[in-house]
């Protein structure tokens, strides 16, 4: 159920015992979950409240990975104040600068942009896995594609072959879990509404991170796929080539070994989505969710013809004719 954008009750309260008595709480940002994001003004400075309420939300992950990633030198909130056990945090503001209004302000900076995403992921594996994340590798990414089978089929009235369908992505995706790339730290929500150009900085410290709480360790072309195959926006095939190649280039990674990764997790990844759009509707109310169905099915058809994917391609053919795919969603899309 989508929560309204109104400041928690206890969140003036946890603003006066830090120093911001009486400062103004405008509504910045609600995201898929239950998190909330106020923007708090107060005597010429500005800051950010965030509402994760118990016992929907934990914000102490969110908490460990900041940390984390600004001690290895990139750029993630600032916890100034934390209430834990209410769910109230309070974040420097990285500011107004999103990537993806930037880019549709300015889609000649497409390339440019894109390659420092891409140098900031290249930067993050360059370390180690944050400790203690749980592992994102073949067990759960079957797991996550249940979704399609559990919320995007009947919500259609699709009658599919369960079975067939897990055994389908397992064969492909094995050897992707049994490659020897990485583990490295997933981010797993990195696209370009999570992304801010943050003024003063430059390098790969000029791309604020945000929604990273669900980070695990997992597959380094898992967070690239997720950034350039975006549910919310295009990004030209060149670029996404470019892309690959230069993540290839400067970590020596296999390119075939990574390509081969990377065009089944984007597949997974997308199908995954295609089901939690629609849990998002059905169970969440969160109906806006629909319009971006076409470019997920888009993606999708993109990734499954290429090799490798033969046999998830052929389910979906044999499971999920084409009248079930973009066209019930396109008039939403419009």
């Amino acid at each position: 159920m989508a929560s309204p954008m109104i400041p928690p009750p206890h969140g003036p309260d946890f603003l006066d015992q830090h120093g911001w008595s009486g400062a103004e709480i405008s509504p910045l940002a609600g995201d898929a979950s239950f998190r909330r994001y106020f923007r708090v003004r107060h005597a010429g400075r500005e800051a950010v409240l965030m509402d994760a309420p118990p016992p929907h939300e934990d914000p102490k992950p969110f908490v460990a990975v900041a940390e984390w990633l600004t001690g290895i030198g990139l750029s993630a909130p600032e916890i100034l104040a934390r209430d834990l056990e209410r769910g109230l945090l309070l974040l420097s503001d990285l500011g107004n600068d999103r990537l993806r209004e930037a880019l549709d302000a300015a889609p000649a900076r497409e390339r440019e942009l894109y390659a420092l995403a891409t140098d900031v992921l290249v930067h993050l594996h360059r370390h180690a896995p944050k400790p203690d994340l749980p592992p994102h590798g073949l067990a759960q990414w079957l797991d996550e594609l249940m979704l399609f089978p559990d919320w995007y089929c009947p919500a259609l009235g699709l009658d599919v072959d369960v079975a067939a369908y897990r055994a389908c992505w397992e064969e492909a995706l094995r050897p992707v879990a049994e490659d020897g790339l990485g583990p490295v730290t997933v981010l797993r929500d990195y696209h370009a509404e999570n992304i801010m150009l943050v003024g003063g900085r430059s390098g790969v410290e000029h791309l604020g991170l945000l929604d990273f709480q669900d980070a695990l360790a997992g597959h380094p072309a898992y967070d690239l796929c997720s950034v350039l195959e975006d549910a919310r926006r295009d990004v030209s095939p060149a670029v996404e080539r470019e892309m690959i190649d230069r993540y290839v280039a400067a970590t020596g990674v296999s390119a075939d070994t990574y390509e081969q990764a990377y065009w089944a997790l984007a597949a997974q990844r997308n199908t995954r989505i295609l089901g939690v759009f629609t849990r998002l509707w059905k169970r969440d109310n969160k109906p806006h969710y629909r319009a971006f169905q076409p470019r997920m099915w888009g993606l999708l058809e993109r990734d499954l013809a290429r090799p490798g994917l033969e046999g998830v391609r052929a389910w979906f053919d044999h499971n999920v004719p084409a009248e079930f795919r973009s066209a019930p969603w396109e008039k939403l899309a419009a």
